[in-house]
């Protein structure tokens, strides 16, 4: 069965953003007079802001994550989408796979207006028929497994009509969660080898390798 939908992951999966998002936490923590506590590089890239925030100020105090929010993202906002670059091979790879008529999506933890801006910014609005962010809702959805269970209610998408993108561990088993079968983009920001790769999961050394997968199998 060939699949059509193709869901994927935006952050360290579509594009590169880790230059702009790590100068946005240091420019936020910069700030508010803090010094990060841990080092400021792209394993950070994935998880939600606040809980990313939480981890480089090493406080949980919800006044302290909500101004550190705020700067976050008005120098994100301001100069970070503009700095964001797709991986080489993404664009040819979604003109080809839009010009075979799969339907492609995205499910991120990225807020939702950020990602329609590099969207904007990256003229890549027209590849995509959804896309899902953890924000999209209020109160905002607990992680990747919540968002993809919505994204295939919603789009009444059986799970074996339809593959996850992504590039962290955390990817791996939201779609697990869902019974969608997972292709892990090597090229992000996850630390995982072929060797700790789980049996189940598929290895893409570089983008256009999806083109493959995405054959009758």
């Amino acid at each position: 069965m060939r699949i059509r939908h193709w869901i994927f992951d935006f952050d360290g999966t579509l594009i590169d953003s880790a230059p702009a998002i790590l100068e946005a936490f240091a420019a936020a923590l910069a700030e508010t007079g803090l010094s990060p506590q841990v080092a400021l590089d792209d394993r950070l890239i994935g998880p939600p802001l606040a809980e990313t925030l939480a981890r480089i100020s090493g406080s949980d105090d919800p006044a302290l994550i909500q101004l550190l929010t705020e700067r976050f993202k008005a120098h994100y906002d301001r100069d970070g989408v503009a700095n964001t670059h797709a991986y080489a091979g993404v664009e040819q790879l979604l003109q080809r796979l839009s010009a075979d008529g799969l339907v492609l999506h995205i499910a991120t933890n990225k807020r939702f207006s950020a990602t329609q801006a590099i969207l904007d910014h990256l003229g890549w609005k027209h590849y995509f028929s959804t896309v899902y962010a953890l924000d999209m809702v209020a109160p905002r959805l607990p992680g990747k497994a919540a968002l993809l269970q919505k994204q295939l209610a919603e789009l009444a998408l059986p799970a074996n009509s339809a593959r996850y993108i992504g590039d962290k561990t955390e990817d791996g088993a939201a779609a697990s969660a869902n019974g969608l079968r997972f292709h892990y983009a090597a090229w992000g920001y996850g630390d995982l080898t072929t060797d700790t790769l789980p049996t189940e999961w598929h290895w893409l050394a570089q983008p256009l390798d999806l083109l493959a997968e995405e054959l009758p199998s």
